[in-house]
């Protein structure tokens, strides 16, 4: 057990202006289980890569622990999976690598085989089996999940339960939920740490809202009162003064003067203390302005219909055949394990063309708004973009705008974006199209808590249609009415 100390750290990219940490202090402990939370684009992935010495800083990391980062960069993917894991952890002993694949629900013989055949789930969990295995070393978990079904989460979320020593940053509320006992949270004006999971670390943050803009009211009401009260006493003073051209008795008046002047003063240095006070408050307050959309209604039901539909890849069907049919207002949730072929139906509703057993049928004159899973083409600005997709740039700038996106970013190459920033632009695009359906694949990978909050309120109050692939549960019990097994 040690400590990781950070003493008056600030650091800013050379080639931009912003300054991602200005004088950040705290410390942790190697043994604790950390989820690391915040805003898209706030700098938890330049942390985890300052604590990897890859950048020049100011200030002072101080630490005796050896750190390992995931996703660890594997070069040949055609190594078997055994000689990848072997290079991760040489000092491992093959059983060893056996038990912790075992704890992960994996099937040692992909131990065998190419590392290139593994799903993605699959590469997640060898991959941090080994990682763990390198005794005393802290490990770096950048975003497991985007990759893992539900069932894989699971696993994935029990093994690490049983771990200790690691950052985990993740934006899946009941993962984090079920693993971390510690929450670093990277804040508008500061990084925090606080003892428990992620749901009582939220209950204490937006408690301490609450209390922070009740004190802020109840100062703007006491400064708005002290601005009145100096106004008067000042006004007093100076009539005061006035009269001491022509008095009888002009040292009573300028006594007089002298007392309300004094007192102009003490309300002026009350009212000063309430505004210092004032602006203490909120820094760290996230806003979140309610999102707007106006889909459209379509003249009947249903809007598209799947019969004995399956994806066929290498002359094989990946899930047995499915029926359904999609009514106006129902979100329905895709379920299933990687590689089942839900991403094949959404494209097949979209109109790529996909090998399949079964009909699928889609309405006369249907329009659909779709959210890939690929972000690889995103280049350029946010302005070329809105031009290239054909939708409104102000509308489209305001949505971004409330999904936490400041001005400067709409300068920016979106290649420089943060993945969760793509992913945004992505959903932004879709929120500002007129459809009668919503078509989103893994939407929410990479995305922050408080969009993914914005977004399940957005589509709860105005009752989209959508189909749907997600696997963060918390979102899916929010919103979907309807679950299809694949």
């Amino acid at each position: 057990m040690s400590m990781i100390k950070v003493e008056n750290l600030t650091f800013s990219y050379p080639s931009s202006m912003d300054t991602i940490f200005e004088n950040v202090c705290f410390q942790i402990d190697t043994s604790w289980k950390l989820g690391f939370v915040g805003r898209n684009g706030r700098g938890k992935t330049t942390f985890l890569n300052l604590l990897l010495g890859k950048y020049e800083y100011s200030g002072k990391i101080i630490s005796s622990a050896q750190f390992d980062y995931f996703p660890y960069p594997v070069e040949d993917k055609t190594m078997l999976t055994m000689e990848v894991l072997q290079n991760v952890c040489p000092l491992a002993e093959e059983w060893e690598i056996m038990r912790e694949l075992s704890l992960l629900e994996v099937d040692t013989e992909v131990l065998y085989r190419a590392f290139e055949t593994l799903s993605n789930g699959e590469q997640t969990k060898t991959l941090l089996a080994a990682l763990f295995l390198n005794e005393g070393h802290f490990l770096l978990i950048d975003e497991p999940t985007n990759h893992l079904d539900t069932r894989a989460r699971t696993h994935v979320a029990n093994y690490l339960k049983k771990k200790k020593g690691f950052i985990l940053v993740s934006h899946d509320r009941r993962f984090l939920d079920e693993c971390v006992d510690h929450i670093l949270s990277l804040n508008r004006a500061n990084i925090e740490v606080q003892n428990g999971n992620f749901s009582s670390w939220m209950m204490n943050f937006e408690r301490q809202n609450a209390f922070e803009k009740a004190q802020n009211e109840k100062l703007q009401r006491s400064i708005k009162q002290l601005q009145q009260s100096a106004r008067r006493s000042a006004g007093w003073s100076d009539r005061v003064e006035a009269s001491k051209a022509g008095a009888y008795d002009k040292g009573f008046v300028g006594h007089k003067a002298a007392k309300m002047m004094k007192r102009s003063k003490a309300i002026e240095a009350r009212k000063e203390q309430a505004i210092e006070q004032k602006s203490r408050l909120l820094k760290n307050t996230e806003t979140a302005e309610d999102l707007k959309i106006f889909p459209l209604v379509y003249h009947s039901n249903p809007l598209a219909s799947f019969s004995e539909v399956s994806a066929v890849y290498d002359g094989k069907q990946v899930c047995n055949p499915v029926s359904f049919t999609i009514n106006q207002g129902e979100r329905i949730v895709l379920d299933g394990k990687n590689g089942s072929g839900k991403s094949s139906l959404l494209k097949l509703l979209v109109g790529e063309n996909i090998e399949h057993t079964g009909n699928v049928q889609i309405g006369s004159g249907l329009s659909i708004s779709y959210v890939p899973q690929d972000m690889s083409g995103l280049k350029g600005r946010v302005s070329d973009f809105a031009d290239e997709s054909n939708i409104e740039e102000s509308l489209f700038k305001t949505v971004l705008s409330k999904l936490n996106f400041d001005e400067t970013q709409f300068s920016k190459d979106m290649q420089n974006f943060s993945e969760g920033q793509k992913k945004k632009v992505l959903i932004a695009k879709s929120l500002c199209e007129k459809a009668h359906l919503y078509v989103w694949d893994e939407p929410l990978n990479f995305i922050d808590i408080y969009s993914r909050m914005q977004i399940e309120q957005l589509i709860n109050t105005f009752s989209l249609t959508m189909i749907f692939v997600e696997h963060d549960c918390a979102f899916r019990e929010a919103i979907a009415t309807k679950t299809i097994e694949l």
